[in-house]
């Protein structure tokens, strides 16, 4: 397709047109149930790099205090998790932080506060960096005084 073509195109003075020829009826049916995605070997799914790297961050809701087992598993391999009780009844909830507790004093790692009934467990070798709001900052970028 020319450049004025496209040009008209986009601005919708003719029919694009262009989209059919790089049409594939495969991908019109759908994929059956259990059919995975063939990737190019070459190309490295992001999780696997993530794990060789240390990249990951775990996220947990749990509904119970019986989902607290996920939490553990992912923190004694290393992973930061974020653990979101909003869904928990408030007892439930105080189990869960007290079981995290245990945890991260057997493991020597930290627990902070992210928001409301929202916590960061932090195994012991990663580092927690809190970053200053500007107005608060001492350098005195965009310090208003």
């Amino acid at each position: 397709m020319g450049s004025v073509r496209k040009a008209s195109a986009w601005l919708g003075l003719v029919d694009d047109n262009d989209d059919e020829r790089y049409y594939d009826d495969d991908y019109s049916e759908g994929t059956e149930p259990g059919d995975a995605w063939v990737t190019d070997p070459r190309v490295k799914v992001a999780s696997d790099v993530a794990v060789e790297k240390g990249r990951r961050i775990g996220t947990v809701t749990p509904d119970s205090f019986r989902d607290a087992r996920a939490i553990g598993e992912l923190f004694r391999e290393g992973v930061p998790v974020i653990m979101n009780l909003t869904a928990m009844e408030p007892a439930d909830a105080k189990r869960v932080v007290d079981f995290a507790a245990g945890l991260i004093f057997g493991l020597r790692g930290s627990i902070d506060r992210v928001s409301n009934r929202v916590f960061l467990l932090s195994p012991a070798d990663t580092e927690i960096v809190s970053g200053e709001p500007s107005a608060h900052r001492s350098d005195g970028f965009f310090n208003q005084s």
